[in-house]
């Protein structure tokens, strides 16, 4: 097994390929060491609002919290990543470059402070963007591939470059929904380049996107996700 958890509420979850209505962290430490071939994920970015979601609140989270404690946090996140990925294992970690208080944050100021070495850094063009009338509105966002060995690689047959822009795909409405949500085609692009990844983790699941995707491919997954409305519209996506 790779989850250590062999309780009763643990074995109830199995039902539905292992999607865990838990804290990432505790979810985390629940997983063996080196057992993980691929994480594909996004955190939650530490914008204080809840467009993304489609609730007006958070009932599970607080999407603002010190920046400090934020940054420590997703090093915690990366740190138990790190220790559940295989040595050969990738990790595509989707976040952005925020402006608070007329100051740039990078995701950097936080990856450079755990192990994983940065492979590569890929333009997203993210097309669920709103409309801003007092700015330019940032259309684009970044996945970073971090592995452990700077020898991992992964085969490029679908020739892709280093910008994603899925014109095709159209974001979810708002309500009850996440809009925030992978587009499907990038992860599926993931897991082909990834072709011998047997077991896909997500630590923040969302609305399911990379299980749903995971399990069109034939591939395992594990997903841990806070929020339990979120979990509800990830194993409808499963059984859809």
């Amino acid at each position: 097994m790779i989850l250590k958890d062999q309780s009763k509420e643990g074995l109830e979850q199995r039902k539905y390929e292992l999607i865990y209505n838990i804290d990432c962290l505790k979810g985390l430490k629940k997983i063996d060491n080196k057992s993980i071939d691929l994480i594909i994920t996004s955190p939650p970015f530490n914008l204080g609002n809840t467009h993304h979601t489609g609730f007006k609140k958070h009932k599970s989270y607080d999407d603002k919290i010190p920046e400090n404690d934020y940054q420590k946090w997703q090093m915690k996140v990366l740190s138990e990543c790190f220790r559940v990925l295989k040595n050969n294992g990738s990790m595509m970690y989707q976040h952005k470059n925020r402006i608070s208080k007329g100051v740039q944050i990078s995701p950097y100021e936080w990856m450079l402070k755990t192990k994983f070495i940065i492979k590569q850094e890929i333009v997203w063009i993210n097309r669920s963007q709103n409309f801003d009338k007092i700015r330019f509105y940032p259309f684009t966002e970044r996945v970073y591939w971090l592995v452990k060995d700077p020898k991992t690689k992964l085969i490029n047959k679908i020739n892709k470059q280093d910008v994603f822009d899925y014109k095709e795909w159209k974001p979810v409405g708002t309500k009850g929904q996440h809009t925030r949500a992978f587009p499907e085609k990038m992860v599926e692009d993931f897991l082909k380049v990834f072709p011998k990844a047997k077991i896909i983790l997500d630590p923040f699941m969302g609305s399911g996107t990379v299980a749903k995707v995971s399990k069109q491919m034939n591939r395992n997954y594990i997903g841990f996700e806070i929020e339990s409305k979120f979990v509800q519209l990830s194993r409808k996506k499963l059984i859809s």
